[in-house]
């Protein structure tokens, strides 16, 4: 009887060793850590798709192994509990801290930045390369006149509100979080120190920001700005139509011109300063900070002429009489001529 239950006993022992083997490899698996250089990130948009997180995570991140991690999460009910956002993967998290991380939506925040902005659109597709909005959505969201009267704006002067800096969102914020916060930052942005410096100068903010979009677009260099600032100034003091290139390249719709032509001069627009007196009714980018506080701390002086200097620098001749801005245009057009600029 008992040689009878060898061979069974034999058989049960290798099945229980072949049983714990099992155990012990799927456990060392589950356990397994990431092994990555530097923080990766996942990113999950509104589609929740789980297959592609589980690609990602191959891809991305290195995945330990495909199959456990599959078997966790369906244990663990994450295919049914996926939420957006963009998630950190670190070097020596195991495959229970993920699904843990990406079930419970503890996202980390990202940094957006957007300078150079022109235009809405412009602004629409930056946004949408780093967060998870849509850049259609915002657009018309940007140019939706109800949107901008919700914030105190108008559609002309909506883009003011957006001040140029490097902000931490979460990558998947709605368009009204993402407004709400810009509205914020344009608050604390315009402080008693600002609005102070405002009102020295006879402007209100969103003037301001209007007048720094111009002189943004005049001045390639960032230490004219104060220059060309009380320039404009003392033309609208002095009831001068400002008469602002970059107005005009506004008003015809093309930024890329090198040479002002007459014909440019005579198109019917309320951004044609050569036109229109005082300031267009909204800005023609978006400024900088360091443009609007250029404007800010304008350089006082008695120019009221500019023009670019003949040597195509990019800085400009500044005069208080016409005989010598007549003079300093001269010899612009003569060096555009020479060069074949028309």
């Amino acid at each position: 009887m008992k040689k009878k239950n060898k061979p069974l006993l034999w058989i049960a022992s290798l099945l229980l060793l072949l049983v714990v083997a099992a155990a012990t490899y799927t456990y060392s698996m589950i356990m397994t850590p990431f092994s990555l250089s530097e923080t990766t990130y996942i990113y999950i948009d509104s589609r929740k798709n789980y297959e592609e997180v589980v690609t990602q995570l191959r891809e991305r991140a290195a995945l330990p192994s495909e199959k456990i991690f599959r078997l966790l999460a369906d244990r663990m009910n994450y295919p049914n509990k996926i939420k957006t956002g963009r998630y950190a993967i670190s070097d020596g998290m195991t495959m229970p801290d993920v699904i843990r991380l990406l079930r419970s939506g503890n996202q980390t925040p990202t940094d957006i930045t957007f300078n150079n902005m022109r235009t809405a659109e412009n602004l629409a597709g930056r946004m949408s390369q780093q967060l998870m909005v849509d850049s259609l959505t915002l657009l018309n969201a940007l140019k939706e006149p109800a949107t901008a009267q919700k914030y105190g704006f108008k559609e002309e002067t909506f883009l003011s509100m957006f001040i140029p800096n490097t902000y931490e969102v979460y990558w998947d914020t709605s368009i009204d979080n993402l407004m709400n916060r810009m509205k914020k930052e344009y608050d604390t942005f315009w402080n008693e120190g600002r609005k102070a410096k405002a009102e020295k100068i006879g402007l209100t903010p969103l003037e301001v920001s209007i007048l720094a979009s111009i002189v943004e677009e005049e001045a390639t260099y960032a230490d004219e700005y104060p220059v060309v600032a009380g320039l404009y100034l003392n033309r609208l003091n002095k009831g001068m139509r400002l008469e602002a290139d970059p107005t005009v390249k506004f008003a015809v719709g093309d930024v890329t011109l090198r040479r002002i032509l007459y014909r440019h001069l005579e198109v019917e627009s309320p951004y044609n300063t050569y036109k229109q007196s005082g300031l267009p009714p909204g800005p023609i980018r978006i400024p900088s900070i360091r443009a609007i506080d250029g404007t800010l701390s304008p350089q006082k002086h008695n120019y009221l002429f500019m023009c670019a200097k003949d040597d195509l620098s990019g800085r400009h001749n500044f005069a208080v009489t016409h005989a010598e801005h007549a003079r300093n245009a001269r010899a612009y057009q003569q060096a555009l001529n020479k060069r074949g600029i028309y």
